[in-house]
């Protein structure tokens, strides 16, 4: 690729991306800003295009939400050393044998099967819970990501409407009390079984995770049983 200066119009060319989309992965922290030369004008080099380029295959190929891609990007991996980074890259081949590109299913349907707006799914495309993308003219969700609107569409019928005021932004709720349990998680893998073979760990954590699956039910029933017991006291 040539080392000179690039303008917003050629990032757009290299990577197939609108100018809209690159500004946000700017504002979003994804990519680094260009070099300013104006109040609308700036100069881009090789390394924004291999960034936004890895960033658009990271969504389109494997569907990973911006808040995965970032966490990638920003090496929340890096303070390992090399034997546990190996470690955790071939546990994660044996845990993941999908392959690069899961099933996709059409986004409109999957909305009209399970009860959910189309102003609903661009809030959690927008929210990084769901990743969408054009494919043949029509906009595709991955199969493995349906599980959000089937939930969010039982969530509805059970009463917790917009005029009560919930929206698909509650699902934050939960996705970051998961991020930061998996993150104190990931931590006690690494430094607990960094000896182990990596099939053996594979085979551990699935094993473990519906144990742990339950152990979190149970929590969340308890918490909630205790709240209310301590109310009618």
């Amino acid at each position: 690729m040539s080392e000179r200066p690039l303008r917003m119009k050629d990032l757009c060319e290299l990577t197939g991306l609108s100018r809209q989309a690159i500004h946000f992965y700017i504002q979003q922290g994804l990519v680094p800003e260009g070099k300013k030369t104006g109040r609308n004008m700036a100069w881009y080099g090789p390394e924004h295009v291999e960034r936004l380029q890895l960033i658009r295959r990271l969504q389109e190929e494997r569907f990973l939400p911006l808040k995965a891609i970032r966490a990638l990007l920003d090496g929340e991996t890096a303070h390992l050393d090399p034997q546990k980074r190996s470690l955790l890259t071939e546990v994660g081949a044996r845990l993941d044998p999908r392959g690069a590109r899961p099933a996709t299913v059409d986004a409109a349907e999957a909305c009209a099967r399970h009860s959910v707006t189309a102003a609903e799914l661009d809030r959690l495309v927008e929210l990084g819970i769901v990743v969408a993308r054009d494919e043949g003219g029509r906009r595709v969700l991955s199969a493995d990501q349906l599980w959000v609107l089937d939930i969010w569409g039982q969530l509805r019928a059970a009463g917790f409407t917009e005029e009560l005021g919930f929206t698909v932004d509650d699902v934050q709720i939960y996705e970051d009390a998961i991020g930061k349990l998996f993150q104190r998680e990931t931590a006690l893998l690494v430094d607990r079984l960094a000896g182990l073979p990596p099939e053996r760990v594979a085979e551990m954590i699935e094993r473990v995770l519906p144990l742990i699956h339950a152990t979190l039910i149970h929590f969340h029933t308890n918490a909630l049983r205790n709240f209310f017991t301590v109310l009618e006291r």
